[in-house]
């Protein structure tokens, strides 16, 4: 095994370290609070911005739970990152609030158990719809052996293993020799650290999944999930030492775009709106160069929204300004000039196709656009048309026999029950507390 890291902290005295510099940095100007979109959503918009930061600054120093402004503001910080280049210090006010909500979370978590039940979600929701190699192929852990890249999916993208095998078609496309991890048995450990408070065993988690990519001795590692993204590039940035380079697949292809031009032969007639998120804009740059690649693909525009993602760790954190946005993005793919909205990520997928299918908006991934221009056929989202029809018991009997495939004995009455939750990712939001109970 290749010893990736090097003087390497146990993640609690890095977090203690990095919110000491933090600490010792901000002058408590406001300036990140004053710039903030979610500010006038959390009642903060008017208050002394300076006093706010004093109150996370206060969680960094000596723990305990996040009270007042400081509270209201950094629970509906959605990770947008304005705020990083208005601080006049250098401090990353978005990992000041995360590190903060971390230590926070030690003494009181909302979403006890989260781990535990996303873990079951996400297994539950893969066997319904892959067969059992595939399955395996996302889920399982891998021998090690030697290659160029690692795609590290991440954890919740396997709710939507279509886009990961899209990405991985072209991968193969482009000859890249590359392993693939991914599960709750690979998780970044932001679930462990940020949301349960539990640094000890997110470190601990942390660690496995950098040590299991040093297994394979890669030259990157390219990540999925935006989630993963931000937790160890950025919030963790500086944790551990490695041998191979952190980043996301999107940049992987635009550094591949001379070897991948060639290969997209296929005409795609669509004209197109990119929904992205400002919070990680260069990959929704990165996703939108790509596209341009593709024959016969006319990108009219991007529906920029706030965020570095949908869902419970992004956008959803702060209802209103997502409703504000979500909006002018649905009012922008109606125009009869679109014919597709297109995602990036799997949690936008998931939100924007149940959507889109409310406002008869034709959505698919960036994924499913590359594949079409490389020749192929993308891979079925299996829940297509069962997200937004709430006929749970047809879906049960639908995905059934692939439940059994895969070793899954679910009772029909208890699945088609919790399946709304499942789907609404629940847990994130205190839900799915059948999920929370020890295995038996």
């Amino acid at each position: 095994m290749n010893d990736m890291m090097t003087n390497k902290p146990a993640l609690a005295d890095f977090v203690e370290r990095a919110a000491a510099d933090i600490v010792r940095d901000c002058t408590q100007c406001g300036a990140c609070v004053e710039i903030c979109p979610v500010a006038p959503f959390a009642g903060v918009a008017d208050s002394d911005h300076g006093a706010t930061v004093a109150g996370v600054l206060d969680v960094l120093k000596d723990g305990g739970e996040m009270t007042g402004n400081a509270a209201a503001w950094t629970q509906q910080c959605d990770g947008c990152g304005k705020c990083l280049a208005a601080c006049p210090e250098g401090v990353n006010p978005r990992q000041m609030v995360m590190l903060a909500q971390t230590k926070s979370a030690e003494t009181v978590s909302q979403t006890p158990q989260l781990f535990r039940k996303m873990s079951r979600s996400i297994r539950l929701m893969a066997a319904m719809q892959l067969v059992p190699d595939d399955y395996a192929r996302l889920l399982r852990p891998k021998a090690p052996r030697d290659v160029d890249v690692v795609f590290y999916v991440g954890c919740n993208a396997v709710r939507t293993p279509h886009l990961l095998f899209n990405a991985m078609y072209v991968l193969d496309a482009l000859e890249v020799d590359y392993e693939v991890l991914g599960g709750p048995s690979s998780c970044c450990g932001i679930i462990h650290a940020k949301w349960e408070g539990e640094i000890g065993q997110g470190g601990k988690v942390t660690d496995g999944t950098i040590s299991r990519f040093g297994d394979f001795t890669p030259d990157r590692v390219l990540s999925w999930c935006p989630s993963c993204q931000l937790h160890i590039g950025e919030t963790l940035g500086g944790y551990q030492e490695t041998e191979f380079a952190f980043d996301h697949v999107t940049k992987f292809l635009v550094e591949q775009e001379a070897r991948l031009r060639p290969k997209l032969t296929t005409q795609v007639p669509l004209r197109v709106l990119l929904h992205a998120h400002d919070g990680m804009s260069d990959l929704g740059e990165n996703v939108d160069r790509l596209l341009r690649a593709v024959p016969g693909l006319e990108v009219v525009g991007t529906a920029w929204e706030s965020g570095y993602t949908c869902g419970g760790s992004g956008a959803d954190r702060s209802p209103g300004l997502k409703a504000l946005r979500r909006s002018a993005t649905m009012a922008r793919a109606t125009d009869p000039d679109i014919d597709a909205l297109v995602t990036l990520y799997h949690g936008c997928h998931g939100q924007l196709s149940t959507a889109g299918t409310a406002e008869g908006v034709k959505v698919v991934n960036f994924t499913d656009l590359l594949v079409r221009g490389l020749g192929g056929t993308p891979r079925q989202d299996a829940f297509e048309g069962w997200r937004s029809a709430n006929d749970w018991y047809g879906l049960v009997d639908e995905t059934t026999p692939m439940l059994t495939a895969n070793g899954v004995a679910v009772d029909a009455a208890f699945l088609a029950d919790i399946l709304p939750d499942v789907f609404a990712q629940a847990e994130f939001r205190g839900g799915l507390d059948v999920f929370g109970a020890p295995e038996s």
